[in-house]
């Protein structure tokens, strides 16, 4: 009789699926019951209407543009953690994670007031002409701020993990310092890269608080979906708020698996 080495999976096991039954999809199952009340006439006409399409377009569009500034800053940031020592270093690490602590809505007034036209960055700004706030630029700025911390932390412990040795041993052989970053750290790190992006697209998907202030919140142009929902709650229109988070779970779920797919694949095929 075979016996697992670790004993007590079916417990677990147990434990696990009605925790995350209770947290996680008895409350999202409610989405669809209640969006299911209007019809699919009533729901597709609510989900896909002008306002709600161009929402839709800004969501994913900031989402995916504030995701890949974190991979490409969010990288060099735990490159600068992880292989240089340098005077207050464990206060930079530390303020990587301020986004976790800080209120969202307290954010989006911080960000806002910087980067308003009178603010210390912004007033830089517009100087040549860029307006930072009430605007996509805006939005995007604040999804970046709110998404850092997760593609830092994510890649941080893998460049930890890296033996400084094998970098060495190809600068030995005569690799060029692009060359050592593309087939030496690129391999190791394109996993952990993937799952800090599809951490941050998602935090930066459902994001509320840091952009309500910083956006203008105006319909057709700076309306992200979470704003649109609260709009529709506030109007007492629950059916159609629903089916609009209900469309946001189905394409955000959609994209996040594909992202964790070839995450797998990556990881497998540079193992």
């Amino acid at each position: 009789m075979n016996r697992n080495i670790l004993p007590g999976f079916r417990l677990a096991m147990g434990y696990t699926m009605v925790y995350l039954s209770v947290l996680v999809l008895i409350p999202l199952s409610t989405l669809f019951f209640k969006s299911a009340a209007i019809g699919w006439s009533g729901f597709f006409a609510a989900a896909t209407s002008p306002r709600v399409m161009a929402a839709y377009r800004l969501s994913f569009a900031a989402s995916i543009a504030g995701a890949l500034i974190n991979v490409a800053f969010g990288t060099l940031v735990a490159w600068i953690l992880v292989r240089y020592t340098f005077p207050f270093k464990s206060i930079v690490d530390a303020l990587v994670d301020l986004p976790f602590a800080l209120p969202t809505s307290v954010a989006g007034i911080t960000l806002t007031t910087l980067y308003a036209n009178s603010g210390w960055f912004g007033s830089v700004l517009a100087k040549v002409g860029i307006n930072a706030v009430f605007n996509t630029l805006g939005i995007v700025i604040a999804l970046t701020f709110v998404g850092l911390p997760f593609v830092v932390r994510t890649v941080q412990p893998v460049l930890e993990d890296l033996d400084p040795e094998l970098e060495e041993a190809a600068a030995t052989l005569g690799a060029s310092r692009l060359a050592v970053f593309m087939r030496v750290l690129c391999p190791a790190l394109l996993p952990a890269i993937l799952t800090g992006f599809a951490l941050a697209f998602a935090r930066a998907l459902g994001e509320y608080g840091s952009v309500v202030f910083i956006s203008g919140n105006l319909p057709m142009k700076t309306e992200v979906v979470p704003l649109l929902i609260m709009a529709k709650l506030e109007q007492y229109d629950y059916p159609g708020a629903t089916a609009i988070a209900v469309m946001m779970l189905s394409l955000s779920f959609a994209l996040i698996l594909g992202i964790n797919l070839i995450q797998r694949r990556a990881a497998r095929r540079f193992a």
